[in-house]
């Protein structure tokens, strides 16, 4: 009997001494760190860190998953491209085309997703990307450097027509591209799954 009772204490002992060991150990593993017993307060304290932690992670996730249900698009969607067309001589329409655009640019911007927005003129939308006629020059320009995603597209035919007419040099800002055929470059966007609007 006696045997049995000191061996009894001697694995009681053994195992305290592992169980008061372990943390020492796993915090000489993770850094050399020990542990130190916390008083009610500093372990109150841990407590109420851990809970603010979780709370604001918990927050995160459902604001995140607030902004996808808003989007109804999954968060790693494909890029956005979207072509607006301006086909009349009207700084209402034009300041509306640019308006959409912003918007459009600062909504995926938020998302974190990528978007392309392409603003195709022809005909007497032309006037919005002249350098001479342009009621919306300087926004533009603000446009070209604060809103990379958009880019401007001008008919080189309406610019050839125009030329023609008004027996003068079609100056087209800057910031724009002429392209053959603003109604083919609308045309062959759409062919690669852009989406189109006329404002």
């Amino acid at each position: 009997m006696r045997v049995f009772q000191h061996i009894l204490t001697i694995a009681t002992i053994g195992a305290a001494t592992i169980l008061l060991g372990a943390p020492y150990a796993a915090a000489e593993q993770g850094g050399g760190r020990y542990w130190t017993p916390m008083t009610a307060s500093t372990a109150a304290e841990h407590v109420t860190a851990k809970t603010r932690v979780a709370r604001k992670e918990a927050a995160r996730k459902k604001e995140r998953s607030i902004l996808n249900a808003n989007a109804r698009i999954p968060s790693d969607a494909k890029a956005h491209n979207l072509i607006l067309q301006v086909n009349t001589n009207d700084p209402a329409a034009m300041n509306l085309a640019l308006n959409n655009a912003t918007n459009v640019a600062q909504y995926y911007k938020e998302l974190g997703e990528k978007v392309k927005i392409e603003v195709v003129t022809f005909g007497p939308g032309l006037h919005m990307l002249r350098e001479d006629t342009s009621p919306v020059k300087a926004r533009i320009e603000e446009m070209a450097l604060s809103t990379p995603e958009i880019s401007f597209k001008a008919c080189g035919n309406t610019q050839e027509k125009m030329h023609s007419a008004e027996k003068k040099d079609i100056p087209i800002i800057r910031q724009a591209e002429v392209v053959k055929s603003g109604v083919v470059r609308v045309m062959e966007l759409q062919e690669k799954g852009w989406s189109y609007v006329k404002p």
